[in-house]
């Protein structure tokens, strides 16, 4: 073990260094731009909290700002993305420090950077550029309402798209804010059911690091990767699911879960409950796809 040990450590640090960022930007991928990742938790977050998407507590009043935000929620809705953006433009001249409509155009920018094809010149740079305009407005509505959930929600789900992006040490880096700015988002409404289902698959995807890799990550670039637990990925998928029971991604992650832990019956449950609920969110059909693969391929386990 110890020789076999010397044996990769003493491989060229570059050869290291290329086997590491693929390691870990694959995982970041699986974690961020999957269909039931942090991208899509953060896109979908909005869409079922209140009668004014993504501020419950908000009053629609008849004002001009609560009209506008109405009228932004409504394109968004029809993915109009273009033309929301446009909608929470004019409330933020109006009012720059609208917590609601900061997060909510972080939100958009999210999406324009995920809508940019991974073809033709610079399109890494032209992604990055909108994921850090996205990460901004983020700060902003967190620096507007530090008390409120979705500033920081939005923060983690920029900084995950920027991970993507950056060299491996900043995506390490990048792993612990994100996990703080998820924890601010559950402390601060413990009943977004969206930032425990996003937690839940960050617990997974640590867990899932081997310790080899954890080792040449402190090798080679002198930082250590978070912790995850199997057990605390359960857990907080269990707890998105008890609050908002019909998310078909909250179902489907828990599986997974299961999956990686080895507990069949389980995964299996929550695979078929997934063929009972309701299409709600655009990428549902994608993901009632995905578990019934997954089931078939477990159905003997």
């Amino acid at each position: 073990m110890r020789s076999s040990a010397r044996s990769i450590v003493a491989l060229p640090a570059l050869s290291l260094r290329c086997y590491f960022l693929l390691l870990f930007a694959l995982f970041f991928l699986l974690l961020l731009s999957s269909p039931t990742g942090l991208a899509v938790a953060a896109s979908n977050a909005n869409t079922l909290y209140g009668e004014r998407v993504g501020c419950p507590n908000c009053n629609n009043d008849g004002s001009e700002l609560s009209q506008l935000l109405q009228k932004a929620d409504a394109l968004y809705a029809s993915f109009k993305s273009k033309e929301a953006l446009k909608e929470l433009l004019k409330i933020l001249q109006l009012d720059p420090q609208n917590h609601e409509a900061l997060a909510k155009t972080s939100r958009v920018y999210i999406d324009f950077g995920d809508m940019i094809a991974e073809s033709g010149p610079d399109w890494k740079e032209k992604r990055l550029k909108q994921y850090l305009s996205a990460e901004e407005f983020a700060r902003k509505a967190v620096k507007a309402d530090p008390n409120g959930t979705w500033g920081h929600f939005y923060v983690a789900a920029s900084l995950g798209k920027i991970a993507l992006q950056s060299p491996i040490s900043k995506q390490i880096d990048l792993a612990q804010e994100i996990r703080e700015e998820v924890e601010r988002a559950i402390a601060l409404d413990p009943q977004n059911g969206y930032a425990y289902h996003v937690y839940g698959v960050w617990h997974r995807k640590m867990a899932e690091i081997g310790q080899m890799k954890r080792v040449l990550a402190s090798v080679v670039l002198w930082s250590s990767i978070p912790n995850g637990s199997m057990e605390k990925s359960v857990e907080y998928l269990k707890k998105a699911i008890s609050l908002n029971p019909k998310v078909i991604s909250h179902h489907l992650e828990l599986a997974k879960t299961y999956v990686a832990m080895g507990q069949w019956e389980p995964a299996r449950s929550s695979l078929k409950s997934v063929q009972e609920l309701p299409i709600r969110f655009s990428d549902d059909p994608l993901n009632k796809r995905e578990a019934e693969q997954l089931l078939e391929e477990i159905k003997d386990r």
